[in-house]
């Protein structure tokens, strides 16, 4: 149990991507996480092919591959020190560095169900964190909604009510404008037409 308090859940959230519409997590980012070789993890995979319904895992096609591969290295540039070590040898791992085969994308479910077929106790407590990182960060796209949700209603009050201060002010400069030349009859004698 010491070791799990060692990963933080910010941690398992880097690992999680999208893909497909879905959110998921790589064969190796997982068997990693999981204490097993990515090796392990995809041989249970497929013994197990009945367990594991394309809604819980798929395998990545070489332009996704591409996408991630380039994904990850970009991010590898903008971070520094252990996360840039860690995530540079993801990266390898995803691309074509000694894979053989395409790698695997496992949603939520798809993990917990990896835990199951790994059978091992690392696997099953582990998998507790991984399923709380994907519930944050279903958490997190939910509260982005309403915040901007709620911003575009503060949003359309703010342009109603620049409207109307807009047509106060215009009755404003009416008020406070000088009177223009008004055509007055004039008082006294005129020059006969």
């Amino acid at each position: 149990m010491p070791a799990l308090e060692l990963v933080p859940l910010e941690s398992i959230q880097s690992c999680i991507l999208v893909l497909r519409g879905v959110r998921v997590i790589l064969d190796a980012d997982l068997a990693r996480l999981y204490g097993v070789p990515t090796k392990r993890l995809n041989e249970q995979v497929k013994r197990n092919a009945r367990k594991f319904p394309e809604d819980f895992c798929f395998q990545l096609n070489p332009g996704e591959v591409e996408v991630v591969s380039a994904s990850r290295s970009q991010n590898a540039t903008l971070k520094q020190g252990d996360n840039l070590r860690s995530q540079n040898a993801t990266s390898s791992q995803v691309g074509h560095g000694g894979r053989r085969s395409l790698p695997y994308a496992f949603t939520e479910h798809g993990a917990i169900q990896a835990a199951n077929v790994l059978n091992s106790a690392a696997a099953a407590e582990m998998s507790v964190h991984v399923v709380r990182a994907f519930i944050r960060l279903r958490q997190l796209v939910v509260n982005h909604k309403a915040i901007a949700a709620k911003l575009a209603e503060i949003e359309t009050r703010v342009g109603a009510h620049d409207e109307q201060l807009a047509a106060v002010i215009e009755a404003l400069r009416r008020l406070t404008a000088p009177d223009g030349p008004r055509h007055r009859r004039k008082i006294g004698f005129g020059k006969p037409v």
